[in-house]
């Protein structure tokens, strides 16, 4: 079942999402050379605890961490340990708040001190490609508009988007209906709402598509070991423009779609 938010629901979730963001910021802002994904993820649960929520991933399915980490050919849900993080590597931080009854989530890929030349069209191709598919998040269009979106542009740049984890419904729970993939899934074709409110996730990889989860349960990489990248926002479907409520400030020009 799809749940639609009413203004009342929103007045709540709205902040739920500003204070995922801002801890996102604040933790991309953190990562630097020498620093353990431990330390990251410590760093996260006390920016968390200062905004006044609690990790929404923390217990969840006995997840044992406050973040998803995920470093290099890590795609998603990475477990904090004491990896010290080197110029040159690329972070995925997934960041899911649970506040006043309401979940937020995002998620960014960022370098560590600097990256190689084709690390970072990686993270820039992906982050696009979220603007893509958020652009097409409108009333009257259905979950495979994003998805085409999404996945046309990241393979019109020469990438393979993950099919194993998508996108999702999220409100008071961390996974609402519907599915959003990034590739076009006639399954998953709902009709867009307004007051729905979905976490769009592209996962994008340099290599091909396929992943595996690690011996710790958690941990997925690509199979062929090459880089992942992971750009994720909360958005609300209106009767208007999609509103991104981990992003208040709405799309940078750069990012806009054409």
């Amino acid at each position: 079942m799809i749940i639609l938010k009413s203004e009342r629901d929103l007045e709540a979730m709205r902040p739920a999402c500003v204070v995922a963001g801002a801890v996102l910021d604040e933790v991309a802002s953190f990562i630097q050379p020498g620093v353990t994904t431990r330390q990251v993820d410590e760093f996260a649960a006390a920016c968390i605890k200062r905004h006044g929520g609690k990790s929404a991933f923390l217990g969840y399915r006995k997840y044992p961490c406050h973040t998803c980490i995920s470093v290099n050919d890590e795609v998603v849900h990475g477990l904090a340990n004491e990896r010290v993080l080197r110029f040159g590597d690329i972070v995925s931080v997934d960041c899911g708040v649970l506040y006043k009854g309401f979940v937020g989530d995002t998620a960014r890929t960022v370098a560590v001190g600097g990256c190689g030349v084709s690390a970072q069209r990686l993270m820039d191709v992906t982050e696009q490609a979220l603007c893509e598919g958020i652009a097409q998040a409108v009333t009257g269009n259905r979950v495979t508009d994003i998805s085409r979106a999404i996945q046309n542009y990241v393979e019109r740049n020469g990438f393979n988007v993950v099919r194993e984890f998508v996108g999702h419904g999220v409100g008071r729970t961390m996974h609402e209906e519907p599915q959003v993939p990034n590739y076009v899934d006639a399954k998953c074709n709902q009709k867009l709402r307004a007051g729905m409110t979905l976490a769009i996730e592209p996962m994008v990889n340099v290599g091909q598509p396929g992943v595996k989860i690690l011996n710790d349960g958690w941990t997925v990489v690509t199979q062929d070991g090459s880089l992942s990248a992971h750009f994720e926002h909360t958005v609300l479907i209106t009767e208007g423009e999609p509103e991104i409520l981990t992003w208040p400030e709405q799309m940078p020009s750069r990012l806009k779609v054409s």
